[in-house]
């Protein structure tokens, strides 16, 4: 439904100003229905976890992590998207300590870094993150704050790993002994409860500060413009240490009463979605995209391309999108592959094809899209869910301000803005603190435009920030860190390029040799040998990064890069780069 009679409507949510209000209702309103639905490998099918034992399952834990000493202490959580990553969040924010999302993603080095640098007292982690755990014991001084180390899937403690199931046992044990610590714990709305950082490469990375009153704020009033149908079910497919998957989706579904499916995994996203059957999910561009792509293909296979493509402008033509029992029968087969059940796609982290969107419409999947940082808890803006434009990004949240500044002729500027869900800053990082918000407003350092109505568009990235299509943010100061450490380079600058199926980004090294250096040790090379020292150099780096922050492509510079007073590279006029290809 798109109507613009919903323009200045919104839902009314129910106050909250800390997580534990967030979660109050729901645990007395939806005691018995499902809070959670998760595959169970031995049965073969999703199995639910009530409200109920969500609250007991968090009170547990929660008070077991107070008797460990660990109220007010950091605690990390790592590992694939699970129910016990979920309860480990609201008992430790809760409790009230503070929470460190990492991403299961990175090396052991980087993990190591993050958990030094976070001061973690306790780290909870999968099973499938023992091996990276156990790498991260190596880094001694990066581990000696942490006093507790907990695994989710032991039965029983074995020898310096603790139980996660056992903890929640002791817990639930003491207050059935009369301990309410953890019930009665006094929440500082303004305080610290989350520490997130912005990407995961040793040293750059920056610990955004979140306190109770930014996150719930942002549920709250995202809850203004975006209502769940009511027991409506979820598909949890982003991972859960992204802010944009655990508020927008995790937090604000829990907080309207929804259940949350979760994935088994990309490959898996269909089957779940007909399975459970789901009402929405959330998702960044590349997964929508994707799956646009399989209806294609699959129409033009059955050599009926040409007859949706008909119905979908017809569709469009005449808005049948406000008419969703139409287009459910109209494109009915599309339906039942999806399981008949969406009621609202939502996509973010990076930016849509708005013909994707359009499209989805058109076959009748309601489809939004929303911006925000992780800086803003994350949602800055967010389309209606009755009332939206397929290209914006959508209107500022409530209680939210936005403002264009800097503009061009064109007017194009900086988006900034100020309101509640605004950060406290940068973990021990004033400087940077300072330089992101000024006078109360976030510069967000990207670039957009707003139109006549108040409808946000998002331009470009002001920062050199590379975004990939299925919203990683790779850092090229970071990935330049590393290789410039090397005595045989002199100067590198990294940015994003096409891959070869220009179906993704892929990150790229432009490299200035430190050519004195090179012949004083190796004396006259060729080309051929230069090459190969730079990919022996790459390659290195590389091992200790994700996938998708890897040197994909690199090309060597004969001349400098031209620079600025301060002997900055750049970077903008170094967009057309010349180096050669590897």
């Amino acid at each position: 439904m798109n109507k613009v009679k919903y323009k200045d409507s919104l839902y009314n949510p129910r106050e909250i100003s800390d997580l534990r209000e967030l979660l109050a209702e729901s645990f007395e309103t939806h005691a018995d229905q499902a809070a959670f639905l998760y595959k169970d490998k031995k049965v073969g099918k999703f199995v639910p976890v009530t409200y109920s034992r969500f609250e007991k399952d968090i009170n547990g834990l929660g008070t077991a992590f107070i008797d460990m000493g660990l109220k007010g202490e950091k605690i990390a959580v790592i590992g694939e998207n699970s129910y016990p990553w979920v309860v480990t969040y609201f008992a430790t924010v809760n409790g009230t300590g503070v929470i460190v999302p990492i991403d299961r993603e990175l090396k052991a080095l980087e993990v190591a870094n993050l958990l030094s640098r976070a001061e973690v007292s306790a780290v909870v982690y999968s099973k499938k993150l023992t091996k990276t755990m156990n790498e991260v014991m190596k880094y001694e001084d990066a581990i000696k704050s942490i006093k507790h180390f907990i695994r989710m899937d032991l039965e029983e403690d074995e020898g310096y790993e603790l139980s996660f199931k056992k903890l929640i046992a002791k817990g639930e044990k003491l207050i059935e002994e009369g301990d309410s610590r953890f019930k009665d714990a006094e929440i500082d709305k303004d305080a610290m409860t989350a520490l997130l950082f912005t990407s995961g490469t040793t040293g750059l990375a920056k610990g955004v500060m979140l306190s109770h009153r930014n996150i719930s704020a942002n549920v709250y009033n995202m809850s203004k413009y975006v209502q769940i149908m009511e027991k409506g079910i979820g598909l949890s497919v982003l991972p859960m240490h992204h802010t944009y998957e655990m508020t927008c989706h995790i937090m604000t579904g829990l907080y309207q009463g929804m259940t949350l499916a979760i994935c088994e995994g990309l490959k898996h996203i269909q089957e779940n979605m007909a399975e459970i059957p789901a009402n929405v999910m959330l998702a960044v561009p590349l997964i929508f995209e994707m799956m646009h792509k399989k209806i294609w293909k699959k129409v033009e296979k059955a050599g009926k391309a040409d007859t949706l493509r008909k119905m979908v402008e017809l569709s469009k033509k005449w808005k049948l999108y406000n008419h969703p029992w139409i287009t459910k029968k109209i494109f009915g087969q599309i339906h039942e592959a999806t399981g008949g059940a969406i009621s609202l796609f939502i996509a973010g982290g990076a930016a849509i094809n708005p013909a994707v969107i359009e499209d989805y419409q058109a076959m009748g999947f309601p489809m939004i899209q929303g911006y925000g940082m992780t800086e803003n808890a994350p949602i800055i803006a967010v389309n209606k869910d009755r009332y939206s434009r397929p290209a914006s990004v959508g209107l500022p949240m409530p209680g939210t301000e936005v403002k264009i500044v800097d503009e061009d002729e064109n007017g194009i500027g900086e988006i900034i803005c100020k309101g509640p869900s605004v950060m406290l800053g940068y973990y021990h990082n004033e400087e940077a603190t300072a330089e992101a918000i000024r006078d109360g407003w976030l510069y967000t350092g990207d670039y957009g435009y707003m139109d006549k109505d108040g409808f946000l568009y998002v331009s470009g990235r002001k920062k050199s920030v590379i975004v990939t299509k299925n919203g990683k943010n790779i850092f090229p100061e970071e990935v330049e860190y590393y290789l410039s450490k090397s005595d045989y380079i002199e100067e590198v600058l990294v940015h994003g390029v096409d891959g070869p199926r220009n179906d993704d980004v892929i990150v790229k090294a432009e490299i200035y040799p430190n050519y004195q250096f090179i012949k004083d040790e190796k004396g006259d090379i060729s080309h051929e040998e230069l090459r190969a020292l730079m990919q022996s150099i790459i390659d290195g780096v590389n091992e200790n990064m994700p996938t998708y922050k890897r040197v994909k492509r690199f090309g060597i510079r004969e001349t400098d890069f031209e620079k600025t007073t301060t002997r900055k590279i750049k970077r903008h006029l170094e967009s057309n780069l010349n180096g050669g290809d590897q």
